[in-house]
């Protein structure tokens, strides 16, 4: 047994020196005693406490040296504002302030004796309180300019304390790392030189820049105001629109093939919602609800058209729907088969993703501005930017569900003679289909986010109730067409969520 624990221990020790290093014995002794009890176990390193970020960096442990670092500017910047920083200059600046304004109005004093002016009194006044707050102000500024030994004190202070809890932290951030490396070699180890003197840099650079942009802000100019040139973004503007103004001239047939063919689907969705009788649209959309997700969805979606309909949204409420419907399908319809096919082509994928991000992560109004260059405003447009918004979920939700598809499951399909096409109808699309409806999901209740944005640009529905509200005020107004938003997007929620349970 004792041999067994030898050798345990032999083979951790070799570990902690391959890990480290540098200074073996000590970490193997601190490593034996952190390792006995589970969670934290105090230890110091004053090593790390005299180099501070630079020991965290030159051990790869950069999340701590960017913290550390932080908290040592702080000190640092205090310390140097207290031995060389221009403390008083706010006061000082502020005494000049006054300094003009007093010198302005004791010339409107004398000009006031000399014409007899009845406002004489109130200028003096005026001056005599200006002459008071320059008092002020030129002693605080001197009080501030003293008190450079308290900045000096605290500085120290904050930086001794940063010390102590670097100390008390390092091996335990390290012996974690350790942890991590036993099972992932990857993991960054032992002590770099390079990573050391990159680590010095960094911080010298940033403490030195810091400290001198607080201590004397009107040293360097460059510190406070980015180098830059208002011709430089005027220029590349112009160059923008020259671009879009070149794509727009010659893609005008893709961009009126592509108006003609938004207006024609979402004609024909308005031609089933708008102007079909209301009570068999209703009818059809409560079976639906009772088909999807049961009798008490059934009922709320009763509920909400009828809320729609004896407030006079109905129509609006529709045309916002045929709107959503256009986009949505468009999407889903589009979104799911190249979902399908990043999911079989990882490269495709990593080509496709930062598109997808770049879709997600732009502002929503932002899409307006090339979409009217290209379409105009009208309600293709918003149909081409709700489906620009809504899309990204759909294609990500596929990829995702056709990925988490067990590999065990489609190596029995193939070994059992199943082709490709019946692999993906029959094994990936049935197992990933909750995935998938989830995406479907969210792609409708987001392009169902950009009804008010999208009526920005002449897209009619209940966004225009919204943005008049928005506009004039009408608090009551707004809160109703609001609340017809939100129960289109439950009903559409709760009919694609029953389906996606239902796909369960």
């Amino acid at each position: 047994m004792t041999e067994v624990n030898t050798d345990t221990m032999d083979r951790m020790n070799g570990l902690i020196d391959t890990f480290v290093e540098t200074n073996k014995p000590y970490y193997r002794r601190v490593f034996a005693h952190m390792m006995q009890a589970p969670g934290y176990s105090m230890t110091l390193n004053w090593a790390a406490a005299i180099l501070g970020p630079i020991w965290f960096g030159a051990r790869g442990i950069w999340s701590w040296f960017l913290g550390v670092l932080l908290l040592e500017s702080l000190a640092y910047i205090q310390i140097g504002r207290g031995l060389f920083g221009d403390l008083g200059r706010e006061l000082r600046l502020r005494a000049e302030s006054i300094t003009e304004t007093l010198a302005l109005r004791r010339e409107q004093i004398a000009a006031a004796e000399e014409s007899g002016a009845s406002s004489l009194d109130a200028l003096k006044r005026a001056a005599e309180s200006l002459e008071v707050a320059l008092a002020d102000a030129q002693g605080a500024s001197d009080a501030a300019a003293a008190g450079g030994v308290t900045y000096v004190i605290v500085g120290i202070l904050m930086l001794l304390a940063i010390k102590g809890a670097v100390a008390a932290l390092a091996n335990w951030t390290l012996e974690g790392q350790f942890a991590r490396w036993r099972s992932d070699r990857n993991v960054t180890s032992g002590w770099s030189q390079t990573r050391a003197a990159i680590a010095f840099v960094f911080m010298a650079a940033v403490v030195t820049l810091s400290t001198i942009k607080f201590s004397r802000p009107d040293a360097f100019e460059i510190l406070g105001t980015f180098p830059t040139n208002r011709d430089w973004r005027l220029n590349v503007g112009d160059g923008v629109q020259a671009v879009f103004d070149w794509t727009k001239t010659s893609g005008r047939g893709f961009f009126d093939s592509l108006t003609f063919g938004m207006r024609s689907l979402l004609d024909a969705i308005e031609v089933v919602l708008v102007q079909t009788p209301w009570p068999v649209v209703g009818m059809v959309i409560i079976m639906l609800a009772y088909l999807s997700a049961g009798a008490r969805v059934a009922i709320f979606t009763g509920a909400a058209l009828a809320y729609l309909g004896l407030l006079d949204f109905w129509e609006k409420a529709m045309t916002t729907v045929a709107l959503l419907g256009a986009a949505a399908l468009i999407s889903i319809t589009l979104g799911i088969p190249l979902g399908i096919f990043c999911a079989r082509r990882p490269k495709v994928f990593g080509v496709v993703r930062p598109i997808l991000d770049f879709m997600q992560s732009m502002p929503s109004f932002v899409y307006l501005i090339p979409v009217v260059a290209f379409i105009g405003s009208g309600k293709p447009a918003g149909v081409v930017a709700t489906m620009i918004f809504g899309s990204p979920p759909v294609i990500r939700f596929t990829v995702l569900g056709l990925q988490q598809v067990p590999e065990t499951v489609r190596e029995a399909a193939l070994a059992f003679g199943a082709t490709p096409r019946y692999l993906l109808w029959r094994v990936d699309l049935p197992l990933a289909a909750r995935t998938i409806m989830a995406g479907v999901n969210q792609t409708i209740l987001l392009s169902l986010a950009m009804v008010v944005v999208a009526s920005l640009i002449g897209a009619k529905g209940l966004g225009e109730d919204v943005l008049e509200a928005l506009q004039y005020a009408a608090a009551g107004q707004g809160i109703l067409a609001g609340l017809a938003i939100l129960f289109c997007a439950l009903i559409l929620d709760r009919i694609v969520a029953g389906k996606s349970n239902q796909a369960k």
